[in-house]
């Protein structure tokens, strides 16, 4: 054992003056305070980040093919075949069926570096189509947005959101006339699943309705998309737009691995499809939502660096009164040799005890209180502004362990200034300090 460290603990052990006592316990405190606000911030913005993500993820994969007609729009869409190569063979990419060389200048796959632990890089393929309309009812109009859905659609997001009713079946035989509404819509235009309504179509100049019957009620939370989107059968969008049978306005895409989304897309875009389509990311597609989301990094660094700061002032002031308390120690380890560096290290081992001492604590509290909001979701949210109804919890290992490493390395590095005042200190008026 180290002498400096054996100094520091036997210190540590023999207790202090009342005042001095009273100095290190709100150390301590501020040391645990600000590690259980900096836990429970980053653990906050990474589920808030998360579960925003997944739902729009959710609701429309993570890449879009569709057609690279410069006249086509998101709402006016270039029809696209379904009679494609990669339709639905892309649900079988494999990871071990990556090229091993660069084959396509500047991509963006890290061919023979392809860091992922998933072999199936495709969870999902499926079609969709989009049809702007109106819905009358006897007293309201309301804008809407018409998402057709076939088949192949992946249920597990929407049934999870689904409030009242049941999601759409749709038969061989024809187009079903079934339509999801979100909660939202149905509040405004009081309507309710079993409920008849009419929506009315301009296509080519020419105007056109449809009756739909309320087949079930659904609320993600996600406001934007809740109150202009509606999903009925693909069918009913192909035979609005005029289009054949086997024709959809594009392909959603699920992927296993997000850390490799762009990568994947490019994969896709270079290798699959033909020179009239494009592969593009959500992200890509929507970006003002996911540079909202990014935002919370900037409010993240914030927190930490407050909290950062607040914990060094304690410490420093606490080290400061350490050391006028120890001034006559101080004195007899200088005139028994001992050197500047030696006794300044006895001093950081003891700032590095409250540390850590303050550290178990934060963490008792940071992590029980994220443990009890992840299993009551006592802190409510306003659904309407933050898109989620509780506040979401969310703890990663390594975030954890980063966040109590930063803490201690980078206290003790600001404390070793203020150690510097041991070396102003005379081992004979040390000696004579009372």
């Amino acid at each position: 054992m180290k002498v400096e460290y054996f100094i520091a603990s036997r210190v540590a052990a023999s207790g202090q003056q009342s005042f001095s006592r009273v100095i290190i316990r709100l150390a301590v405190i501020a040391i645990a305070l600000c590690t259980a606000v900096m836990i429970l911030a980053t653990a906050l913005i990474t589920g808030f980040k998360h579960q925003i993500s997944e739902k729009i993820f959710g609701f429309w994969g993570h890449i879009h093919i569709t057609s690279n007609d410069i006249n086509g729009t998101m709402l006016e869409q270039v029809p696209i075949s379904t009679k494609q190569d990669f339709y639905p063979k892309l649900q079988n990419l494999k990871k071990k069926d990556l090229p091993s060389s660069p084959e396509y200048p500047g991509s963006l796959l890290p061919f023979g570096k392809w860091k992922t632990s998933e072999e199936n890089l495709i969870r999902h393929i499926q079609v969709f189509a989009l049809k702007p309309g109106i819905i009358k009812t006897k007293n309201e109009l309301e804008g809407i947005v018409l998402k057709g859905v076939g088949r192949d659609f992946d249920w597990a997001f929407m049934q999870q959101y689904l409030k009242e009713g049941q999601r759409l079946t749709l038969p061989d035989s024809a187009a079903s006339p079934d339509i999801l509404i979100s909660r939202q819509t149905a509040q405004r235009l009081g309507l309710k699943t079993g409920d008849k309504l009419i929506v009315h179509f301009v296509q080519k100049g020419k105007q056109l309705r449809r009756a739909f019957r309320v087949k079930g009620i659904f609320k993600t939370g996600l406001e934007e998309y809740d109150k202009q989107f509606a999903l009925v059968d693909i069918r009913k969008i192909q035979q609005l737009q005029g289009w054949a049978p086997d024709q959809v306005g594009g392909f959603e895409i699920f992927v296993n691995d997000l850390s490799q989304l762009e990568a994947i897309a490019d994969f896709i875009y270079r290798k699959w499809l033909p020179p009239d389509l494009y592969a593009e990311t959500i992200q890509e597609k929507f970006p003002q939502i996911f540079e909202w989301l990014s935002l919370q990094d900037i409010n993240e660094v914030v927190i930490l660096s407050l909290m950062l700061t607040v914990g060094i002032i304690n410490m420093i002031t606490a080290l400061l009164i350490l050391i006028l308390e120890r001034t006559r120690m101080i004195g007899i380890l200088k005139a028994m040799g001992s050197t500047d560096w030696s006794i300044r290290k006895v001093f950081l081992y003891y700032a590095a005890h409250i540390i850590t001492k303050g550290l178990f604590w934060g963490n008792l509290i940071g992590v029980g209180l994220g443990w009890l909001q992840q299993k009551f979701g006592f802190v409510k949210l306003s659904e309407e502004s933050y898109y989620l109804a509780t506040a979401p919890i969310e703890f990663h290992l390594s975030a954890l362990l980063g966040i109590n490493l930063l803490s201690l390395i980078v206290t003790l590095l600001f404390l070793i200034i203020p150690s510097y005042l041991i070396t102003r200190i005379s081992p004979v008026q040390a000696i004579r300090f009372d």
